[in-house]
C-alpha cells in the first residue's frame, strides 16, 4: 500500500473511531492527521488536507484542545496558531477515559444518587422495585468509576502484565 492511500485510511479509519469515543468524525480525523503530522500543523494546512470548512476545522481543534488531546504551539514573529498532538499512545487513552468520565459517568453516578431516594412507601412493590434497580445501578457506574481511576493510575508495564495474564 502506497504512503498516501495508508495515511487517508488510517485518518478515515480513527474517525470511524472517534465516533465510538463520543466524538464526531471530523474531530477525530483532525486528531488522526496530527498524530501522525511529523510537525505541528496550523489551521489552513488542516483544513487543505482534509478537504473541511474553517468553521468545522476550527471546531473540532477547539475541542480537542479541551481534550487536551492536542496543544497549541506558536511560532516566533507568525501569528498563526499551529497544532500538535499528544503521541503517548496511553496517555492518550488516558485523556480519552477521564474526559468520557467527566462527561458520562459523573453526570449519572449524580442522578443515580438522587434517584435511590425516592419518596413514597417503600412497600410497594413499585416503588421497591425502582430503589432496588437504582441501588443496583449505582454500584454498577460505581464500580466503572473506579475501574476508570485505576486504568488511568495504572503504569503501562502493569497494564499490559495484567493484560496478557488475562488473555492467557
Amino acid at each position: 500500500m502506497k504512503f498516501e492511500e495508508a495515511k487517508r485510511q488510517f485518518i478515515q479509519t480513527w474517525g470511524t473511531l472517534g465516533s465510538e469515543w463520543g466524538i464526531n468524525r471530523t474531530m477525530a480525523q483532525v486528531h488522526a492527521l496530527l498524530l501522525i503530522a511529523p510537525q505541528p500543523l496550523s489551521t489552513d494546512e488542516i483544513m487543505e488536507e482534509l478537504q473541511i470548512s474553517r468553521g468545522n476545522a476550527n471546531m473540532s481543534l477547539r475541542d480537542l484542545v479541551n481534550w487536551t488531546l492536542i496543544r497549541k504551539e506558536l511560532n516566533p514573529g507568525e501569528r498563526k496558531e499551529y497544532f500538535v498532538a499528544e503521541k503517548d499512545i496511553w496517555e492518550v487513552a488516558r485523556r480519552i477515559a477521564t474526559e468520557r468520565k467527566r462527561r458520562e459517568i459523573e453526570p449519572v453516578k449524580k442522578i443515580l444518587t438522587q434517584l435511590k431516594t425516592v419518596e413514597g412507601d417503600q412497600k410497594k412493590a413499585e416503588i421497591k422495585e425502582f430503589t432496588q434497580m437504582m441501588g443496583q445501578l449505582g454500584n454498577f457506574v460505581g464500580k466503572m468509576d473506579k475501574s476508570v481511576d485505576m486504568m488511568m493510575k495504572a503504569d503501562e508495564n502493569w497494564f499490559f502484565g495484567t493484560l496478557l495474564k488475562l488473555m492467557k
